[in-house]
């Protein structure tokens, strides 16, 4: 007897650094969106795609909702809840011990006004490690109580605690159909930009608090040699001169840690030899560019400045 297949579209969403693109990758089971300790360092829309039996899932990693300022933010934020609108099932993520915070309570009453009704909606409390059994039961209550969630889980992103049990959850979840991509492929986003986003989490790794909010990096061309390997090059714009020079570092260490590292992740990623030059370039306005916003998949709007 042949199993039904299914396929179907799954955002994860919650506030910053809620660990969804750690889930992500834990679900895929690859390194497909980065994960740092600063705040809103997705940009993009990754989608990530999972195998489950006859189920295929495909996740749309949202940026983290929070309340914006720059029009990057507001882009950010909209491609977060227009991912979350086109899905067939949402996920909300939260964390244990921040428990219900007001941008979660702001997040549940969107979700209220907003989404279609019988959408399915599980709730996901992460890092469940960190806080007590009775103080997990507690926050279950109260936030079953603010929204009438499909399903809730307990996992832990990192560890892998109950990751299981939500995969198989949504693989029973998506609609019947066929296959949306082919069974081996992890990600739809272009190779080009998965790179980009590997350099971006080492810079976002190494520099200081503010100054990766001011950059990006832009995969400018991409060459597969004949001997199997294959050469990127990479352009980091940065606001200011002040900055260029932070990111290079001290007769260019800074930058040439960063290439390394990046490159031993592009490297792995693709299962084959990577060389990968950087450039930084000083670009003032990059962040008011609409050719920057289409190259990270988000939408620029003209007067959200």
């Amino acid at each position: 007897m042949i199993e039904t297949t299914r396929a179907g579209f799954v955002a994860l969403i919650g506030e910053p650094n809620a660990g969804k693109s750690t889930l992500l990758n834990r679900m895929v089971g690859a390194k497909v969106s980065i994960v740092t300790h600063k705040v809103q360092t997705t940009r993009a829309r990754i989608r990530g795609i999972c195998m489950e039996g006859a189920s295929q899932i495909v996740f749309v990693d949202t940026p983290g909702l929070f309340r914006p300022r720059r029009r990057l933010d507001r882009a950010m934020v909209k491609a977060a809840w227009g991912g979350a609108s086109d899905a067939d099932i949402i996920v909300l993520l939260i964390e244990a011990h921040r428990g219900m915070t007001e941008g979660v309570a702001a997040i549940i009453e969107r979700l209220a006004s907003e989404m279609p009704k019988g959408q399915p909606i599980a709730l996901a409390i992460n890092k469940i490690d960190r806080v007590k059994a009775e103080t997990l039961l507690a926050l279950t209550e109260r936030l079953n109580e603010a929204y009438p969630f499909t399903k809730t889980f307990m996992i832990s992103a990192e560890k892998g605690y109950g990751v299981a049990d939500l995969r198989e959850w949504l693989a029973g979840q998506v609609p019947n159909g066929p296959w949306l991509y082919p069974e081996d492929q992890i990600a739809d986003l272009p190779m080009r930009l998965i790179a980009a986003e590997m350099t971006r989490e080492k810079l976002t790794l190494r520099l200081h608090e503010e100054l990766p909010y001011q950059l990006t990096v832009e995969t400018e061309a991409w060459e597969d040699k004949p001997d199997g390997t294959t050469r990127i090059d990479q352009v980091v714009y940065v606001n200011r001169d002040g900055h260029k020079g932070i990111v290079l570092g001290n007769k260019g260490d800074t930058i040439k840690a960063i290439g390394q590292a990046a490159r031993a992740d592009i490297s792995e990623f693709l299962g084959r030899t990577v060389h990968l030059f950087l450039q930084v370039k000083v670009r003032t306005n990059w962040q008011d560019e609409p050719e920057r916003y289409s190259e990270m998949g988000l939408e620029f709007k003209d007067g959200d400045a």
